[in-house]
């Protein structure tokens, strides 16, 4: 299982645009059809990696909380499928249905929304504001896979209730930890 750190982009950037296959409603989303009327947190994940699976409950738990709160969550795929066809459209279909996901899946077939976001992990996890700038990025929490720590969410819930009640987020952001992006050769 490979450690991978995010990149941690620089707080302030734009959310890069996209329009990307849902896996789910089988329809094309741009950014401006799902982003959230005060934030909107893009997630990096894939159906197969180990850290991803060990979030998968509490991303689930948080986006049906903070979605009524006017935050919109996303997913995006990004990984290599001929080389990792469990992470394919047609599974992440599946996947989404299986975790009860309450958010688009979205596939980035050609890698270019996770380089725009300089993501290189699953999770690799993003909150922007209502403006679309970059407010927090880095980890759900500081569980892992078998480190015994319990699962929270509270680096990303502390950065939610800092946006959704107008103020700093002071705390450190460390970067999530997980798998590699598996890129294309």
């Amino acid at each position: 299982m490979a450690r991978t750190p995010s990149n941690m982009l620089p707080l302030g950037t734009k959310a890069p645009d996209f329009s990307l296959l849902d896996t789910v409603s089988d329809k094309f989303l741009s950014l401006d059809d799902v982003k959230g009327e005060h934030g909107t947190v893009i997630l990096f994940i894939c159906n197969h990696c180990p850290f991803v699976i060990h979030v998968n409950s509490e991303l689930v738990a948080i986006a049906k909380t903070y979605q009524s709160k006017g935050i919109a969550f996303i997913a995006i795929s990004s990984n290599d499928v001929e080389n990792y066809p469990q992470d394919g459209p047609d599974k992440m279909k599946i996947h989404a249905k299986t975790e009860g996901y309450p958010f688009p899946y979205l596939y980035d077939e050609t890698q270019d929304v996770a380089k725009a976001y300089d993501a290189a992990c699953t999770p690799d996890l993003y909150l922007f504001n209502s403006e679309l700038k970059l407010v927090y990025r880095g980890q759900l929490d500081d569980s892992r896979p078998g480190n015994g720590i319990p699962l929270t969410g509270n680096d990303l819930k502390h950065a939610l209730d800092c946006l959704i009640k107008g103020k700093e987020n002071t705390a450190p952001q460390k970067p999530s930890i997980g798998c590699n992006i598996k890129w294309k050769v």
